[in-house]
């Protein structure tokens, strides 16, 4: 009975939460522009942010299909039936359960038209640092990874692995997103190893600009 009523009631609750956070807060998106050249030309992305992050990324996209992978823990399907209500849909498994088979559905996924989105640290870690199904998915697909984050002026961050953020209303927040990564099919073991070093490295560095620009004035 509480597993039902949490899994009907908290995810209409948790998206219009998300909802009104993003209308308390004023937000700036910075760095969409090769993105959104690149939907001109009518070409679909990875989206690829930390696991602390998720929360507002909803709130982040501009294309019409998007699927994103989500774990089989029991807790993914409440994420999953949150963010449905913002239209994404979703793909279920991890590097711990499920994976190879979720893999395989992206990569279908993407071929025939979809945007993708990732988060290369989850879902259990280590923190901020990237793995490497993202970039198999990459070469697979042929779609660029477009690395985004998001971070807010006044937040509470959780002693969770991920050290999870969660705004506060009426502060400042920020989108950054950064130049678009491609895989190509051809590429060897060493030089996928060195493209998802880059965006790890291009990941914290976005998301260490965005936390010390909200403390500025945007």
């Amino acid at each position: 009975m509480l597993n039902w009523l949490k899994l009907n009631l908290l995810p209409p609750v948790g998206a219009a939460l998300v909802r009104l956070l993003g209308k308390s807060l004023t937000i700036r998106t910075e760095g969409a522009e090769p993105m959104l050249a690149l939907y001109a030309q009518g070409q679909r992305c990875i989206f690829a942010f930390w696991h602390s992050r998720q929360l507002m990324m909803p709130l982040a996209y501009r294309g019409a299909q998007i699927y994103i992978l989500i774990s089989r823990h029991r807790d993914g399907e409440l994420i999953r039936r949150i963010v449905s209500r913002f239209g994404f849909r979703a793909v279920r498994g991890s590097t711990t359960r499920g994976g190879a088979a979720a893999l395989r559905e992206l990569v279908q996924l993407g071929r025939s038209g979809a945007d993708l989105a990732i988060t290369p640290d989850g879902p259990k870690g280590p923190r901020q640092v990237a793995q490497m199904g993202v970039i198999h998915l990459a070469k697979a697909t042929g779609l660029p990874i477009v690395p985004v984050t998001f971070s807010c002026s006044k937040k509470k961050l959780f002693s969770s692995w991920d050290r999870f953020l969660v705004p506060y209303p009426f502060g400042r927040g920020l989108f950054r997103m950064g130049e678009p990564m491609w895989v190509t099919p051809q590429a060897s073991a060493e030089e996928m190893e060195a493209k998802r070093r880059e965006l790890e490295s291009v990941l914290n560095r976005l998301t260490a600009e965005a936390d010390e620009a909200v403390m500025r004035r945007l």
